[in-house]
């Protein structure tokens, strides 16, 4: 039986986590866990992929951590949604 990897695991949900936060906005990982239906230590999990290969921006607001994308990984997205757009 082929059984997923970690890795193929933190990646799939590292997607989640992207497509989340590129739909909603910054968000807090309690929002995360909600919105996504993954568990907090999977969105630990995709959150530190994403970390590593720099695609997101982690702000502190009180005591809760604030996730996004970086602003280069969300205009990307936009260029290519306009360039799908077009006829």
């Amino acid at each position: 039986m082929n059984q997923p990897t970690v890795e193929s695991l933190f990646g799939a949900n590292a997607g989640i986590i992207w497509k989340t936060l590129n739909q909603n906005g910054p968000s807090n990982l309690s929002r995360l866990v909600k919105s996504t239906s993954l568990s907090r230590k999977e969105v630990f999990g995709a959150l530190g992929r994403l970390g590593r290969e720099n695609e997101i921006f982690v702000e502190q607001k009180g005591r809760a951590m604030v996730f996004s994308l970086r602003d280069e990984e969300a205009r990307l997205v936009v260029h290519e949604r306009l360039l799908l757009n077009r006829d």
